[in-house]
């Protein structure tokens, strides 16, 4: 076994290996980018080392001051985590040439995986279904729509190098494949540096299965499935596993399809073999078709730990350092049910579109697994993947883990960001999915149900108000003035609504808030208060923002009274940046008339392309931003002529 490991990454990744590898007995060293100075995974190393700035390509890509790190400190192996250069064959055989150990597969078994149409090739050889589609190397516009006419419409266009939904377009008509392809390609192009497409026949009512796999290059075992159905701009959202409904038949044969499929390259390491499952007509062993294997460690693999009991990090370390499978398949079995959550800084409403902020209060409760790189105090940059932790539950059975998964996303506290906690929760309690009625277009059909706002109960305001102004413990502000009751107003705004609340504060264990129409008493017992009645929920105070932790988190912001009239009006005319990103490409050019949805511009973050469009008909008056800028949310970009000037 190695005395030392460099971890080629950042974030929760990183910290779920530290805490395996340390736990065998096995020093890490950690690198960072300039963003990542003060991060959790580097505070958790034993070595950190500098590697570069804060973009990915000037510093988690950089490959040769990865290898160097590693010789400099004395690392024998590098476990490269996911993302980043873990599916890099040219990075495996540096390290090698370096004299290096990798800890994943070969360079040429991820190169055989690499591209999705050579990869579906080589399954046809080994018996693996593969979804009807062209995956040629001829990449001319007009054969790829004449493929797509023979496949017959719905089809997907996908990035052949592509991974997490980037260069992937669904294409309903033929009269929407050329602009579909050209955005494909040019989003692929950005991702992958490589613009190659397949195009393949769309499942109409897919789920999304994938078998995780392990091998140690001579044979492979797998450790069963997991369903990963509930997905939004094809990324995925909830994991689980088992699959619901799934029979002994099909769980057999997608088992034995996924180890001649790592066999086939000679595997060694963790690897997921994703298939695409037609439930139009319930699970069966011949409705499953292969999308493609990633040759790594999944963000989703605490679930399959959850069902069986292993440790896929342990087993990746054990098996880089030369030794056999752990396990024989006969040996692997399902123990319960597991779900994972993705927790992310992400604005739900608007198209969950990723947010950056510093997170000033982030707590867990202990009735799940938190997987997280990020601290209280620390920054969701743009620069990174804006996920904030995996939030893991395991039961007895799938009613008794979904509970679980509620229970505990209802009892987790962020605070200074936007989330998509609340999301999650929705889900979490949606029946169908409590049914195991799933399958990849769940979210968007009922897109409207899980994002209902949040609502701010009476009891909610008061305790905002209450946090505001210091009263959940008044100390010496309790008491009289002139012998009256101590009154104090506060001043909040909700969702864009003003909440003007009054206070007597009646003594040290009792206060009386009035807020419109509404009077509502808060008294104390022992150490707790109630507020109208309900236990008072807990709170955290940031600045000007009161976050109560109810409902998912419900932020209200502190104004001044003073303030009120100094805040400037919003203008209509203006196109801004909704986050913090590179500025793609500007299409508008001043005193152009653009029509109502037509694109703009192209902003550029969080490895996602996100067009900017017309809000309305009109005449450009002043494009302030040009490609290749890089602007914070907010930043103007275009500005519209008011209505009145348009001819």
């Amino acid at each position: 076994m190695f005395d030392t490991i460099l971890i080629a990454n950042r974030g929760e990744i990183a910290c779920r290996v530290m805490e395996t590898a340390r736990a065998m007995g096995v020093r890490c060293v950690a690198v960072y980018s300039d963003a990542d100075a003060a991060a959790k995974h580097v505070a958790m190393s034993d070595r950190a080392v500098h590697i570069g700035g804060s973009a990915p390509a000037d510093s988690y890509l950089r490959g040769d001051a990865i290898i160097q790190a590693a010789r400099d400190t004395g690392a024998q192996a590098i476990h490269p985590g996911y993302g980043f250069l873990s599916e890099n064959p040219d990075f495996v055989e540096a390290v090698e040439a370096a004299g290096l150990v990798f800890i994943g597969p070969s360079a040429s078994a991820i190169r055989a995986m690499g591209l999705k149409d050579a990869a579906k090739a080589l399954m046809v050889k080994a018996g693996v279904p593969v979804v009807p589609g062209y995956h040629g190397a001829d990449q001319d516009d007009k054969l790829l729509a004449a493929e797509a006419d023979k496949i017959g419409y719905p089809v997907l266009i996908k990035a052949v190098a592509g991974g997490g939904g980037k260069g992937m377009r669904l294409v309903e008509t033929p009269g929407d494949f050329e602009a579909a392809l050209v955005s494909a390609r040019s989003e692929a192009k950005t991702a992958f540096g490589n613009a190659d497409v397949l195009v393949e026949k769309f499942v109409t009512q897919p789920r999304h299965i994938e078998v995780q796999v392990f091998g140690d290059g001579a044979r492979a075992v797998h450790l069963f499935e997991r369903d990963c159905s509930l997905q939004r701009r094809h990324q995925k959202v909830i994991e689980e596993a088992p699959a619901p409904d799934m029979t002994a038949e099909m769980r057999t044969a997608m088992g034995a399809a996924a180890v001649r499929a790592a066999e086939a390259i000679n595997y060694s390491g963790a690897g997921t073999v994703e298939f695409i499952v037609d439930s139009s007509q319930g699970l069966s062993p011949d409705g499953f078709y292969f999308m493609e294997m990633n040759t790594r460690l999944q963000v989703e693999h605490p679930v399959t730990e959850a069902i069986t009991g292993i440790d896929l990090v342990a087993w990746q370390l054990r098996v880089a350092a030369g030794e056999p499978l752990p396990r024989e398949q006969a040996d692997l079995k399902i123990d319960g049910h597991a779900f994972e959550a993705r927790l992310y800084a992400e604005d739900v409403p608007a198209g969950f579109l990723p947010a950056t902020g510093t997170l000033s209060h982030l707590e867990f409760p202990g009735n799940l697994r938190a997987d997280s790189g990020v601290r209280a105090g620390d920054t969701i940059s743009p620069f990174y993947d804006p996920m904030i932790a995996k939030l893991v539950v395991h039961g007895p059975n799938r009613a008794v883990a979904l509970s679980r998964l509620a229970t505990g996303l209802a009892g987790t506290q962020v605070a200074g960001t936007v989330t998509n906690l609340a999301f999650l929760g929705a889900l979490a309690g949606h029946a169908g999915f409590g049914r195991g009625e799933v399958d990849t277009g769940l979210i968007g059909r009922e897109i409207d149900s899980l994002t209902v706002a949040p609502e701010a109960a009476a009891h909610h305001k008061v305790a905002a108000g209450m946090a505001a102004l210091g009263l959940f413990d008044p100390g010496v502000q309790a008491g009289f003035a002139l012998w009256q009751p101590l009154s104090r107003s506060v001043h909040l705004v909700w969702q864009d609504d003003e909440i003007d609340l009054r206070v007597e504060v009646l003594s040290t264990d009792r206060q009386r808030w009035q807020l419109a129409d509404e009077t509502v008493d808060a008294h104390r017992q022992g150490r707790v208060w109630y507020i109208g009645g309900h236990p008072a929920p807990a709170v955290a105070v940031a600045g000007r923002v009161v976050t109560v932790f109810d409902g998912y988190g419900l932020a209200f912001h502190i104004i001044d009274p003073l303030d009120r009239a100094s805040g400037a009006a919003g203008d209509g005319n203006l196109i801004e940046a909704p986050m913090p990103g590179l500025v793609k490409t500007i299409t508008a050019t001043v005193d152009q008339a653009v029509a109502k949805g037509d694109r703009l511009a192209v902003l550029e973050a969080m490895k996602m392309e996100h067009a900017l469009l017309a809000a309305r008909d009109g005449v450009i008056a002043e494009v302030m931003a040009q490609a290749g800028e890089q602007v914070e949310a907010g930043a103007a970009l275009i500005r519209l002529k008011p209505e009145d000037d348009t001819p």
